[in-house]
């Protein structure tokens, strides 16, 4: 087996995961899925899923409604991370807090934080993925922290893991940082080897919940540059490159198998939020500057991801929900942080061009608060 360079982005990498789990701003892993802005991606991601059952309505097709009502809280909100705070970063427009959701066939209740934590009362909600799954744990506990008297309340840490807890609602809202679902450790020579059948590490911290909430996309398909680790490896075969798609659908399979013999479908719900789009084309538009939502799409584009996604559920026993985010979020182009991931100053704001820019996470009042008014209804 070949010795690969040493790759220096391993230190920025430790350090991200240390700040990470210490409440500073730098948790939020911008560093590192800031890496997907340097990507070249061809068009925007999206897709338009239909439900089998005329029972259900179908929450993917729908459109942006501007609700000068919204958003159901403010940038003041003490759970949010410096990087989603785009108000208190010096953003200068609102309007991107104020769209709501409106599927074409039915409507989505105003998120209602008391008939939440009341269907919630004595249960576990987790989050499991990327930093986009933090970005929407945040915006869930600041949807439901305003009804929670000051000194019922508490975040808890425990490993990769935190959690809200509304204690007279005996109610935790929780996150678990798994980007990747499956195992990623060190081996010889410090290397870091992905183990794609390999998942109990992540998975103990899972255990007891009573709605479990996954994502897992994005780290599946950083450029070789920012990639997490240095080879894959699959019982006692180790591969030093295999294509994206099929390493995700062997990471994806073992987490199916794990749920299928762990989870009791009659105790738990188990929810997969499909991918959250990039607004970072090259040669096209991206988010900087962009202040309202698409009306509608030129073409449409369905992820790999999602295409792999959806075969692996459809194997499993386990009846696994399939949220799909992926075409109402492709449609707002404005509602990312862009340069305003971090506090800026006066002089600063006048060449905010030249500093980078995140298309990837959202602002928070924003996008991921309408991910979760749709969460409220599936539940």
């Amino acid at each position: 087996m070949a010795k690969p360079a040493y790759k220096p982005q391993f230190l920025l990498l430790i350090g991200i995961f240390l700040c990470f789990f210490t409440g500073k701003s730098s948790q939020f892993g911008l560093e590192t899925d800031e890496f997907w802005l340097n990507e070249e991606d061809s068009e925007v991601n999206m897709v338009q899923s239909r439900r089998d059952s005329s029972r259900h309505c179908d929450f993917t097709s729908g459109k942006w409604v501007y609700d000068p009502s919204y958003p159901l809280y403010d940038s003041n909100c003490p759970y949010l991370s410096t990087a989603v705070s785009c108000q208190k970063n010096g953003r200068p427009d609102s309007d991107y807090q104020k769209w709501k959701w409106k599927p074409h066939a039915c409507s989505i209740p105003r998120f209602d934080a008391l008939k939440f934590l009341a269907k919630m009362r004595r249960k576990r909600i987790m989050l499991v993925g990327d930093s986009i799954m933090r970005n929407q744990w945040e915006s869930l506990v600041c949807l439901v922290q305003g009804v929670v008297p000051m000194g019922r309340k508490k975040v808890t840490y425990n490993g990769l893991s935190m959690a809200f807890h509304a204690l007279d609602f005996e109610t935790s809202i929780e996150f678990s940082w798994a980007p990747l679902l499956v195992e990623l450790k060190k081996g010889p020579e410090n290397k870091r080897i992905l183990h794609l059948d390999l998942i109990e590490d992540n998975a103990r911290y899972w255990r007891g919940a009573d709605v479990l909430v996954f994502d897992s996309a994005h780290w599946w398909t950083h450029s070789e540059q920012w990639s997490s680790w240095d080879y894959y490896m699959e019982g006692k075969s180790v591969y030093k490159v295999m294509n994206p798609m099929i390493a995700y659908e062997k990471g994806l399979t073992t987490w199916a198998k794990w749920i299928d013999l762990n989870i009791d479908p009659r105790r738990t719900r188990v929810i997969f939020r499909s991918m959250s789009p990039r607004h970072n084309r090259e040669n096209g538009w991206k988010c900087y500057k962009q202040r309202t939502p698409l009306a509608f799409f030129s073409h449409q584009h369905v992820p790999e991801q999602l295409v792999v996604l959806k075969e692996v559920l459809r194997r499993m026993r386990f009846p696994v929900y399939l949220q799909d985010i992926t075409t109402m979020s492709a449609l707002r182009r404005d509602g990312h942080p862009s340069v305003y991931r971090r506090a800026m100053g006066q002089e600063e704001r006048q060449h905010s061009k030249d500093f980078s820019s995140d298309c990837s996470h959202w602002c928070l009042p924003g996008v991921p608060d309408s991910w979760n008014e749709m969460l409220s209804a599936l539940l």
